[in-house]
Parts: C-alpha cells; sequence; structure tokens
C-alpha cells in the first residue's frame, strides 16, 4: 500500500487548531487529500515525479485547481495532469456521485416550485457554498432526456377524446420578455384513462402553429379520435378539421357561458347562470333547444348581444349530447385541463420569468410528467361497453354529420 506524506509540521496543525479549529481541520483535510491524489499519480503512470523507470507510462504536465465543497468549507485540491491520458482518482469518482444525488435533489426541488433563493439558502447550510441562480437552473438539465422522451414518445393506444388548451409563460428571448404559448393536449385511451399526450411552446396561437402541434400529435400516433373539446378559438378548429376531418369539435360550457355572461348586465347575471347550467344539464338535444329558446325570449330585451352569443354557440356547445349518458359531463367541458394548467402556473410562479425556451419545456415538462403520472393512476372516465356504443356505426355516422356541418358553417363565416 503507498504511503501518504502530508506537508504540514505538528506545529502547523496544533497552532492551526489553536486558533481556529474548523479552519485547521480544513487544511489538514485539503493536505490530505492532495497528498491521495499525488499517491494516485504515482500509481496511475508507475513512476514518482522526475523518476526513471521502464514501467512509466505516461509523463506529468503539471497541475490545475479544482473546488471541493466539504462540511467544513471550500478547499482547493491540485489535481496532477497527464501528456497523455486523463487523471483518474477515486477522489472524484466518490464526489461525483454525491455531486449527482445532490444535482438531483436540487432539480426536484425546482420542479416542485420552490424558489431559486430557497434552493441556495439550504445548499448553503447543507454544503458552506451558495450556488448562483444560474447554476441551479443548470443542474435542471439533467432533467431534458426524460422531459425529450415523455415529450415525443409513439402514441400506440386508442384516444377517442381529446382536450386541448394554451396557457401563457413569461421566457426571455433576445434581451427581451416576451410570452409564449405552452400548448397542452390530454386524451382519454380506451381504457377510459386519462393522459397527457404532448405539449409544446409557440410564440403565438396562430393557424400555423396549432396546425403544426396538431400534426405532430398525428404522427406521434394519435388516432381513434371520436371528439375535442376545446375553447372557442379559431385556430384550433381550423387545425382540427384539416388534421382529423371527421371529428367533431366540442365547445367548452364552461368558456361559452362566460362568453355570453360577460354581455349581460350585472343584475341578470346569477339568474341566466342558473338557467344557462340548467340548459347544459339537458339529456337531449331537443330539450337543450328547447331550454335555449325560452332563454333567448326571455333576456333578449335586456341582454341582445349575449343572446346572440348563444344562439351562434349553442349548436357546438351542446356535440356531447351525442354521446352516452355517462360520457357527457366530463367531456362537455375542459376543465380538468384548465385545473392542470394552474397547476402549472402555480409551480412555476417562484421562477416568475423562464431564461429561455428551453428551461420553459424542461421545468414545465417535468411537471407535467408528475402531472400525467396523477391523472393516469384515477378510475376510468368510461368501460369497454361505453366505448362500443360511441364507436358503433349509428353515432360515428352522427358525429361525421356533425363535424361536416361545423367546416361549413366557420368557412361560410
Amino acid at each position: 500500500m503507498a504511503q501518504i506524506n502530508i506537508t504540514l509540521s505538528t506545529e502547523d496543525i496544533l497552532g492551526l487548531l489553536a486558533s481556529n479549529r474548523v479552519q485547521g481541520f480544513r487544511k489538514l483535510l485539503e493536505e490530505s487529500l492532495n497528498s491521495i491524489l499525488n499517491v494516485e499519480a504515482d500509481e496511475q503512470i508507475k513512476a514518482k515525479p522526475y523518476e526513471r523507470t521502464e514501467e512509466r507510462t505516461d509523463y506529468r504536465n503539471g497541475t490545475r485547481e479544482r473546488q471541493l465543497e466539504t462540511r467544513l468549507g471550500s478547499i482547493t485540491l491540485k489535481v496532477p495532469r497527464f501528456r497523455d491520458v486523463p487523471f483518474r482518482s477515486l477522489v472524484f469518482d466518490n464526489y461525483s456521485r454525491s455531486e449527482a444525488a445532490l444535482i438531483s435533489v436540487m432539480a426536484e426541488m425546482v420542479v416542485c416550485g420552490v424558489s431559486t433563493r430557497k434552493i441556495s439558502n439550504v445548499m448553503e447550510k447543507l454544503c458552506g457554498a451558495t450556488p448562483s441562480k444560474s447554476a441551479v437552473s443548470e443542474v435542471c438539465k439533467d432533467l431534458d432526456q426524460s422531459v425529450e422522451e415523455f415529450k415525443n414518445r409513439k402514441i400506440t393506444n386508442i384516444y377517442p377524446f381529446v382536450l386541448v388548451d394554451a396557457t401563457y409563460f413569461k421566457v426571455r428571448e433576445n434581451h427581451k420578455i416576451v410570452s409564449k404559448a405552452l400548448f397542452v393536449a390530454m386524451g382519454y385511451n380506451s381504457d377510459g384513462i386519462q393522459e397527457i399526450l404532448g405539449f409544446e411552446a409557440y410564440p403565438t396561437e396562430s393557424d400555423e402553429n396549432w396546425g403544426d402541434f396538431m400534426r405532430t400529435l398525428q404522427r406521434r400516433g394519435l388516432h381513434g379520435l371520436k371528439m375535442m373539446t376545446t375553447d372557442a378559438n379559431p385556430a384550433i378548429r381550423h387545425a382540427l378539421y384539416d388534421t382529423f376531418p371527421g371529428v367533431p369539435w366540442q365547445r367548452c360550457q364552461y368558456h361559452f357561458a362566460k362568453d355570453i355572461l360577460k354581455d349581460v348586465p350585472k343584475k341578470y347575471q346569477e339568474g341566466l347562470r342558473t338557467e344557462l347550467t340548467e340548459m347544459f344539464h339537458c339529456k337531449k338535444l331537443e330539450e337543450a333547444r328547447k331550454r335555449k329558446d325560452e332563454i333567448y325570449s326571455d333576456y333578449l330585451d335586456v341582454a341582445p348581444q349575449a343572446m346572440k352569443c348563444l344562439d351562434e354557440g349553442f349548436e357546438d356547445a351542446m356535440t356531447v349530447l351525442l354521446m352516452p349518458e355517462k360520457l357527457q359531463r366530463n367531456l362537455r367541458t375542459s376543465n380538468r385541463l384548465e385545473r392542470i394548467n394552474r397547476e402549472l402556473k402555480r409551480r412555476s410562479k417562484v421562477i416568475g420569468i423562464f431564461p429561455n425556451q428551453a428551461s420553459l419545456l424542461r421545468i414545465i415538462g417535468s411537471v407535467l410528467m408528475e402531472e400525467n403520472e396523477k391523472i393516469s393512476n384515477r378510475r376510468e372516465l368510461f368501460s369497454q361497453t361505453t366505448l362500443k356504443e360511441v364507436q358503433s356505426p349509428e353515432t360515428s355516422e352522427k358525429l361525421r354529420k356533425v363535424a361536416f356541418q361545423q367546416k361549413q358553417l366557420m368557412e361560410a363565416a
């Protein structure tokens, strides 16, 4: 076994320990580890400095300094360098394992919504050093591979029902702070289980961008779609009809009600909200139409613009009534996806402004992976019997007709 020589004298060590115990132990640790590095260098190239031997495999080429954070504080190691081969040390192998564990914890803290300031405070107490905000952001890059795999995974199951929505985040780009639209798609597979199907960041909610998002889902394997629930953004509808022809649109009833009520005098809003809820909960389309006509007649004088919105958007908001009754409650709004978007906002609040788009996708993608685990373990939305009813030729034909009518009306508008 090689012998380790420490260059500090007994007087030096005792003097340091007497004046500052922590500093003394830190110096002792520093000298010990540097001695270990020198011994490892001798063993690796099979020769001491300036020693001539037939077994020598390489030559020394000076040293480089490397800081190592310990519980005693930061110490400086003088790492040997060789001309031809890299120097290897068990000191750094052990340190790398500890560092990797620390980095994974820091990354998890960011994903869980812990501010970089709080992370820095925790790291200072644990390690005696404070990482910068940029350093905390850098460690999160370890998440890239898993997020990318999740984002671009193949879609193999059938997803008869899909909800899509967008939410906005602040991102630094070209020395400016801009808003980025994060598109998110959530679907129900053939077993009735919810899943996050895809996400991507775009500059705006344009026809082109929504079209790209839909085509990406299609290329990854999205098929068997029977209905899509969204808000009234026309760009989403254009993308739906172009990418998935024959698939009807369900206008989110929650957003539809908000669009109606914003043009109603305040004193009438509560009463109208109650009547709209009754209309939305009708089990048959004919019953809902009758209720709509009553509401239209009662409120036309006091809220003409709101009644115009009701009349023009009614049919699109009632596509869900073509589905079995068991499905109607969960598919009539995009509220389940809205709840996930609110969680994304909550988690990102401590970050405020993302340093770049890659950082946005990295952190929000990690949160979406976590949310996907939660929702995919919930009970199924429907049974195989209900799915067969949706996939029956009769229901499929009704849905195709509605999709064709919706596309015609949109193009004529």
